[in-house]
């Protein structure tokens, strides 16, 4: 352990050390190991540092095998060669904020509910804990989050410790350690003794805050969403200025935010409903037209349409529209949409006359795809012939 520097002094942000190997991975990814250092390597739920070894940037940082690597992005490092290692302290402090508010959420969850995390995951912009239960309501949320925050107001110490599988016995760990050597436990007095590998700071203070910002769920447990110290005013500042801007869009206060967006939800609807209706008397009107200009093939009424840019849903509905009004007619409406032809086939109850088939012919001619019933069918394909030529076919069909 001696040579993990992160262990002894979580706060070195740079230090000295002697390149032991530069090798690649079977990936050909470049990295180097080092007699010792202040890199944090991904584990424990916490994701790795990033900084720089002289000028060459650390990309990632990650315990192979028992030797801690460091992904460099240029191979011009050279064995035994001194290197300042530097590492990005503000992300490294940010995670560090991050993964102790987690000890707090998870035990507070523990503490007032009994209820044990599952999972961890500690994301860029936000941090979550799964737990196992079915349910929270809002009150069992915002006592959780006041305890947290609670803890982390009376500035209690965070302490390390390495302890013996055998010395386990003497403190009341949440939860049973994962490994039988190099146990190191992390402790909040009093409130949390978990065994973790991660990195802390010194006092609960210096989290900051803790906020659960929304919850969902996952597989039988609920999945909280938080953030931590300088993430709390990240997401502030987020979402006062969308705050900001919806009380200048719906010139309303803060407080009448709610009301005023329930009002345009409602006469969007109103809308929604009027233009729906004035549609529907549309296709009445232009149901009717067709109707009046029906032609006769044989023993059959034709009722024949092209359009342009009109989508199969509006098609379906004039044809259902128009056969209700006519019992002896073939309706075929062709739309040309995109250099795709998309049609629909519908007879009156009084023709004997398979739509099935008759979109099938149609299909032939396009090469494309489509299905129905003897009574009503659909279909689109290739603009390989013109709307027009299409309709001529379909005559030549019906009047078979």
């Amino acid at each position: 352990m001696k040579e993990k520097l992160y262990y002894q002094d979580s706060y070195l942000q740079t230090f000295t050390a002697h390149v032991k190997q530069q090798e690649q991975d079977t990936e050909g990814n470049w990295y180097v190991t080092l007699s010792q250092t202040a890199f944090y390597p991904t584990g424990g739920g916490q994701p790795h540092d990033t900084g720089k070894l002289n000028e060459v940037n650390v990309l990632d940082v990650e315990e192979v095998e028992g030797e801690i690597r460091h992904y460099i992005d240029e191979p011009t490092l050279t064995e035994s060669m001194e290197v300042v290692g530097a590492i990005d302290w503000k992300r490294r402090f940010d995670f560090m904020q991050q993964h102790v508010g987690q000890h707090l959420l998870t035990a507070s969850f523990v503490e007032l509910l009994d209820i044990p995390t599952t999972s961890f995951h500690l994301g860029k912009e936000m941090v979550t804990i799964d737990v196992d239960c079915r349910e929270l309501s809002e009150e069992q949320l915002i006592n959780v989050e006041d305890l947290a925050n609670q803890i982390i107001l009376e500035n209690r110490p965070i302490e390390t410790v390495w302890v013996t599988k055998e010395e386990l016995s003497k403190y009341p760990l949440r939860k049973k350690v994962t490994v039988d050597e190099d146990i190191r436990l992390v402790i909040i007095p009093e409130f949390d003794y978990n065994g973790c590998g991660g990195t802390h700071p010194r006092s609960t203070a210096e989290v900051g805050s803790v906020k659960i910002l929304h919850t969902e769920k996952q597989k039988g447990n609920i999945r909280i969403h938080f953030v931590c110290g300088g993430r709390v005013r990240t997401q502030l500042h987020r979402k006062q200025k969308v705050l900001s801007e919806m009380t200048r869009i719906l010139s309303a206060s803060e407080d009448g935010l709610s009301d005023a967006a329930q009002n345009v939800l409602n006469h969007q609807k109103k809308l929604e409903k009027t233009l729906t209706e004035t549609k529907d008397m549309l296709f009445e009107y232009e149901a009717r037209d067709l109707v009046k200009a029906k032609k006769d093939l044989n023993s059959v009424s034709s009722i024949q349409a092209i359009y342009q840019n009109r989508s199969i849903q509006e098609l379906q509905k004039l044809a259902r529209m128009v056969v209700a009004e006519t019992k002896d007619s073939v309706v075929f409406l062709v739309a040309e949409n995109e250099q795709l032809l998309q049609f629909v086939a519908a007879r009156g109850e009084n023709v004997d006359l398979s739509m099935k088939q008759l979109a099938a012919n149609a299909l032939s001619l396009i090469n494309g795809k489509g299905g129905g019933s003897d009574l009503f069918a659909q279909g689109g394909g290739e603009a390989s012939i013109s709307a027009e030529l299409l309709l001529e076919k379909i005559n030549s069909f019906i009047r078979l």
